[in-house]
């Protein structure tokens, strides 16, 4: 579960964004601008409900539940599980196999049941606030595309 959880860490997503960028074709590259444009409005969206929700995670409050490393922060919504569904989601779009794609940001919100750090509401949230932040992304690449302001084919 602790490699798992890794599908929903920054770095995961920058390296991977970076990679389809650099190496990708137009797809890969529209991937990219979509992916990091959704994970940039999860991340700002999912903290400011952290902190007006305020919720404690499972481990503060529940002496039964293990963890094996504490988290900082509160616990609504699960910020690696929209991390994932944000950046699955917005692969999805550009390279189909929506299965696949459904599966692996799961499997990362259920890791972070797993390993004591949200609760299940919480990687609910987190997936629901993921997947309005891929669909808005997707939105915000047409209009992009469509005022000219990237020609992702010459762009690399």
């Amino acid at each position: 579960m602790q490699i798992i959880t890794l599908g929903g860490t920054p770095i995961f997503w920058v390296v991977l964004c970076l990679i389809f960028y650099i190496f990708g074709d137009e797809n890969g590259k529209e991937a990219a601008f979509i992916a990091l444009t959704a994970l940039v409005m999860g991340f700002f969206l999912s903290e400011l409900l952290k902190a007006v929700i305020a919720r404690p995670r499972p481990y503060e409050v529940l002496s039964w539940v293990r963890y094996t490393t504490p988290a900082g922060g509160y616990s609504m919504p699960s910020g690696h599980t929209v991390a994932a569904f944000s950046g699955f989601l917005a692969l999805y779009f550009k390279f189909g196999r929506l299965w696949l794609f459904i599966l692996l940001a799961s499997l990362v919100g259920i890791s972070r049941v797993c390993l004591g750090l949200h609760y299940p509401s919480d990687v609910i949230a987190g997936a629901f606030l993921g997947v309005l932040c891929a669909l808005a992304a997707v939105k915000v690449e047409e209009r992009v595309k469509c005022f000219g302001l990237c020609n992702f084919e010459r762009i690399g």
